[in-house]
């Protein structure tokens, strides 16, 4: 597994807030760090407008669990943080706990266990912060990415926002679109840790560069072939759509408008092409796109888009709105009772109902050790990720999560697909009664 470049000696331990290790400390000073604790990390709501979620980053996770380690570089700053007792601590720190959650490429809703951390309190309290800032993330733009690809309605679509985000995130984002059905990425740091497919090929500065446009394609033709794309709108396009085809024939594979009003042009450069006899070169639309936009394209003669600023800020949802809270400890539900931030103590499972045909109805979150008996069409979501510390392989599977998502949006009634705002694409029910 490739997970993010850290400093020379340090592991993924710092990506995290102070007060999760000043908890450690006072917990191993009173006694309380090695009670047996169970974390649920979940989402409350989904964001505004939103009909459901979509589970990623657990890939991620698991492969910074596994670098969750404290070098010489983390102690030496951490004498300034914590006891020397604690630093003899966290210099051995492994985690040693379990991991349930829902695979990576499911749907959640409001109130989902999507992941449960259960060791103890020292041990699963120091990963809030890392789970959470994966989680959020990574949920927030799958969540997106995934409305677009409904949206576009099997054309397919490249991930292109690195220069509109942090260049971390930028990776991140490009395995969470991937994940969600995109086809390709821009970003090659994606392409090298998460086997992403890539693409690319030229700018508006490449035609600035040279003295005119059609100068310009002859020369990325003569460096890529007629198999390469050419970005026609730099200076005129219904020009610029003439000299990409003088320059390299009737086989282009495609041209690429950026800018204008695309539905309208793209109708206009498909006559166009068809006249100067190219009927098979494609035509690839970009610019300030979203699900929306996509939408309002779904009638109009394009063969693909790239996808940049909306799909890695989350299309105005940029964090999934999780939270990382305690709900057992010794066996015992525990729960917070604040009227503006609940949460509904004990371990927890859920199962997701369906009808004969397929078609989701239902999740129902129930306690964990009061399993509910599955029906012949109901699946019990939580699947095993880590056992005693140790990663179980087939928690980290990209390719599957593809499929995985494909087949879970195929479930959601129809309604719950709409781009309009309203209710969750189906309902969540509790049973815990026996928690009270």
């Amino acid at each position: 597994m490739n997970g993010p470049p850290t400093a020379p000696g340090s592991g993924t331990a710092l990506l995290t807030d102070r007060y999760e290790l000043t908890m450690v400390a006072a917990a191993l000073a009173d006694g309380t760090a090695d009670r047996h604790c169970v974390f649920e990390l979940f989402a409350r709501r989904l964001p505004d407008g939103r009909r459901y979620g979509v589970v990623a980053g657990t890939g991620r996770l698991l492969e910074a669990l596994d670098a969750f380690r404290f070098g010489p570089a983390d102690l030496e700053l951490l004498a300034h943080v914590v006891d020397p007792a604690t630093l003899d601590w966290l210099r051995d720190y492994r985690f040693t706990g379990d991991v349930d959650g829902y695979p990576e490429g499911e749907l959640y809703f409001p109130g989902s266990p999507i992941l449960t951390v259960t060791g103890t309190f020292a041990d699963a309290v120091i990963l809030e912060t890392l789970a959470l800032s994966i989680y959020n993330h990574d949920c927030a733009i799958a969540s997106a990415a995934a409305r677009m690809v409904s949206a576009a309605a099997g054309r397919p679509m490249i991930e292109m926002g690195s220069r509109r985000t942090h260049e971390e995130a930028a990776v991140a984002a490009a395995r969470a679109a991937y994940l969600a059905g995109f086809s390709a990425t821009s970003n090659l740091a994606a392409g090298q840790r998460h086997g992403i497919p890539t693409a690319g090929t030229a700018a508006h500065a490449w035609i600035l560069l040279h003295d005119d446009e059609i100068s310009a394609f002859r020369s990325q033709v003569a460096s890529m072939g007629t198999g390469t794309t050419l970005l026609v709108d730099t200076i005129d396009i219904r020009q610029g759509i003439e000299n990409a085809i003088a320059a390299a024939g009737t086989d282009l594979f495609a041209i690429r408008i950026d800018s204008g009003d695309l539905g309208e042009l793209a109708r206009q450069a498909r006559e166009q092409l068809d006249g100067l006899g190219a009927t098979g070169t494609k035509i690839v639309l970009s610019g300030d796109l979203d699900e929306y936009a996509l939408a309002s394209l779904r009638a109009e003669p394009v063969d693909s888009y790239g996808v940049g600023t909306s799909v890695v800020t989350g299309s105005g949802a940029p964090t999934g709105g999780m939270v990382y809270k305690l709900v057992e400890v010794d066996g015992r539900p525990v729960a917070k009772r604040s009227a503006s931030k609940e949460s509904k103590g004990g371990r927890k499972s859920a199962l997701r109902r369906y009808k004969p045909t397929g078609t989701a109805v239902e999740e129902v979150v129930f306690l964990a050790e009061h399993p509910l008996p599955a029906g012949p069409h109901d699946a019990v979501l939580p699947v095993p990720m880590v056992r005693g510390g140790k990663v179980v392989p087939e928690a980290v599977d990209l390719e599957g999560a593809r499929e995985r998502l494909r087949a879970a949006l195929v479930s959601v009634p129809w309604e719950g697909l709409k781009l309009s705002r309203g209710e969750p694409a189906i309902p969540t029910t509790f049973h815990l009664e026996v928690s009270r």
